[in-house]
């Protein structure tokens, strides 16, 4: 079987117009790794391709929930896998683009068993946290499963619901069952990292920030403030950028404060995943997206791979 082509990295590295170059070659269709993307209503501060961008190329995984609404890894996992499938089966070629490290160790690494997500259990939990505050959930995640309140930090609620609702819907702590190995995608994987040099990319997230703000970024902010479905705490609002203009918008940063805050955030992430990505301990392929006929590269590396 021919490998799913992977094209991984920091945010503002140039995956996506790598990724569309690779599918226009191989036959390809482009199976969004991005945590941000799947939120309809959330373009401009995402730097969700728009049509030009796509060039004509099907992308999935893209606007399938909206911003007030959950997506854990595992449903990245079965989602991933269908495209990849219906992909395969219309004689295509995945590729796979994005930056989100969890997302992509899910597939690379196995996905644990964990419980599916129950709402009921998640709404309790969510309620917990609006009597007692995010805190007391912490403190209740330590007194069962200490070692996952150990690695969560305590202003996380979503890792900390998470970690709970586990412990309640099967009695297992979280670390118990992170032990056992899970399934594994069912197609190997060519993998390449986007990993330009850290002053390239700083300056690029700059620009791109500026870029978002002219293109009507807060206008994007306020409308979805004005849904009043949505909390600064929830993991759409959570996303670099997006956390720096609620706060703004919120009257808790001046305008130089947020774009600032955005910017350096931003460059955190970018550094976090390259950091990961220099750790994969799976076989990769490190390219810089200022080379010249990369995606060819990309492209001849998948016809020469054996079936």
């Amino acid at each position: 079987m021919k490998p799913v082509i992977a094209v991984i990295g920091p945010t503002a590295a140039g995956k996506t117009r790598i990724a569309v170059e690779v599918a226009e070659k191989v036959g390809g269709e482009v199976i969004s790794v991005d945590s941000a993307l799947i939120y309809r209503g959330m373009d401009i501060g995402t730097a969700k391709p728009d049509d030009e961008e796509m060039r004509g190329i099907p992308h999935h995984l893209i606007d399938i929930r909206d911003p007030w609404e959950t997506y854990s890894a595992a449903e990245f996992f079965r989602d991933a896998e269908e495209a990849a499938a219906g992909i395969l089966a219309r004689g295509h070629v995945p590729v796979l683009a994005g930056g989100t490290m969890m997302y992509m160790r899910s597939l690379a690494e196995g996905l644990s068993p964990l419980p599916e997500s129950n709402p009921g259990v998640r709404a309790g939990l969510t309620s917990f946290i609006e009597e007692h505050g995010l805190k007391a959930l912490h403190d209740k995640l330590a007194e069962v499963d200490p070692q996952s309140a150990a690695r969560i930090n305590e202003n996380d609620p979503q890792r900390t619901i998470r970690a709970l609702e586990v412990w309640e819907i099967s009695g297992r702590t979280m670390t118990e069952l992170l032990r056992k190995p899970g399934r594994t995608f069912r197609y190997p994987l060519l993998t390449f990292m986007t990993l330009p040099d850290r002053g390239y990319l700083r300056e690029k997230i700059r620009l791109r920030f500026v870029e978002m703000l002219k293109n009507g970024f807060e206008d994007e902010v306020r409308g979805l403030m004005a849904t009043g479905k949505l909390r600064p705490e929830m993991p759409s609002m959570r996303s670099v950028g997006y956390r720096q203009m609620w706060q703004y918008l919120s009257g808790e940063l001046t305008r130089e404060e947020m774009i600032f805050r955005a910017v350096t955030a931003t460059c955190q992430l970018a550094k976090h995943q390259t950091t990961w990505c220099r750790g994969w301990k799976k076989e990769k392929n490190e390219i810089d997206p200022r080379e010249q006929g990369i995606s060819e590269r990309i492209a001849s590396a998948w016809r020469n791979a054996p079936e």
